[in-house]
Parts: structure tokens; sequence; C-alpha cells
């Protein structure tokens, strides 16, 4: 089923010297049930238009559709909180809450019951291949994989069928890494997920369903093996 729809998308911005045309024309079309990786090279503007399918940004010209809306002229907040989670490189879980808090908070923020929260988010972090002697751990006590696991589950945990991952195995060593594609997979082929993935690992991409590849701001698409 298709979700994301980019028609004609161009998105540029002023940095301190010019300005950037990072997305220019691009139209691509993202379904249910498929793992698209995005790839090119830095400054490609690869993660600009991860931003603007997060509804962070809206184009300049051309639209994004989802379920056949235009972001721009939908409440943005809610999209990002009903729909849509973002996954990074970088983890970004809240450092003060522990493992099964960080999953316990979509929900609760949802209306969901403190109790069935930490219940429900226990199951999203053993979905995530995450055991119990982690639940009452902090960021700063797990590993990489396990901070991207618990960003997963909370993703999972958000009540949305859109996850954009940005670059989110650079951090990670190789047999994580593989791992985190695997469960991004997951979501995509066992759950009906949309899963959009920027990354610059030519293997993880070649694994995708769907590969695009950025270039100057423009995209190709290739389907995957």
């Amino acid at each position: 089923m298709e979700r994301i729809k980019a028609e004609s998308v161009s998105y540029s911005y002023q940095n301190k010297y010019q300005t950037v045309e990072a997305v220019k024309e691009v139209s691509c079309t993202f379904e249910s049930g498929k793992l698209y990786a995005v790839t090119g090279e830095s400054g490609s503007g690869k993660s600009t238009f991860l931003s603007l399918l997060a509804g962070l940004d809206c184009p300049d010209s051309g639209r994004i559709l989802v379920d056949g809306q235009d972001i721009s002229q939908i409440d943005r907040d809610a999209y990002r909180r009903e729909k849509v989670s973002v996954i990074y490189q970088a983890f970004h879980l809240f450092p003060l809450l522990t493992a099964v808090e960080n999953v316990m908070y979509p929900l609760e923020i949802r209306g969901m019951a403190r109790r069935e929260a930490k219940e429900r988010a226990k199951e999203y972090l053993r979905e995530a291949g995450l055991g119990e002697k982690l639940y009452d751990q902090y960021p700063r006590m797990m590993s990489g994989g396990e901070q991207q696991r618990t960003a997963i589950a909370r993703a999972m945990a958000s009540g949305g069928k859109i996850v954009l991952a940005d670059e989110p195995t650079g951090n990670l060593d190789s047999e994580n890494e593989e791992k985190i594609v695997e469960l991004l997979m997951s979501l995509a082929h066992d759950r009906d997920f949309v899963v959009i993935m920027v990354t610059h690992n030519r293997q993880i991409a070649d694994s995708a369903d769907v590969r695009l590849v950025m270039k100057d701001g423009r995209m190709t698409v290739s389907e995957g093996q």
C-alpha cells in the first residue's frame, strides 16, 4: 500500500556563504512492507530529504503526500507524534530515563495508563531483542547496539507505521550493524511498516528492497535483489 509520495520536491537553504539547493525535483513513492535505503555522497541531500519526509521542514516547491494528505497542510506536530518515528545515528534516547521508561514515553503521551504502558514497553523491548536485565538501565550503561534497539522499540511504541532511520548503524560494529538492519527489515516485512533508511554503507543498501541514490540533490531508484 502506498503511504508516502514525493512529487517534484525541491528544497534549498541558506548557509553562511551561499544558497544550497539540497533537494531538486525529487519524485518517488514509498510503500508499506518495504525497506528503502537512500545512499549517496556526503552533501548529496539524503538527510535533508529525510527531514522533509519527517515534516521537520516543508518543500520550497512540490509536495509530500502521506496517505493522500499534503503534510504541509496538516498538523505536522501531530504527524510526527502519531505517524512517523525518526531513528538517529546518535540514538537520541532520553539520558535520565531507563530503557523501559524511554519506550513508555510515547505510550504515555498517547494517554495510556502508566502500568499498562510499562508492560507494553517491556513487550516492545523483548521484540527488539533486549532481555530483562536491560530494562532498568540508563542509556549510558548500555552498548551502542542496545541503545539503538531501545530506540527502535520506542519507534514501535509510537503507534505510527513509518520509520525514518538516519545512518542507524553509523556508530555500531559490523555484528550489531547486521542485527539492526535485520530488525528494521522485520519491521517492514513482518509488521507492514514503511522503513526508509539513509546509509553510506553499500552492503546495507544492497540488502534493502529498494535502493535510492541521491547525487547533487537529485534521486534515482533501483529495485533491490
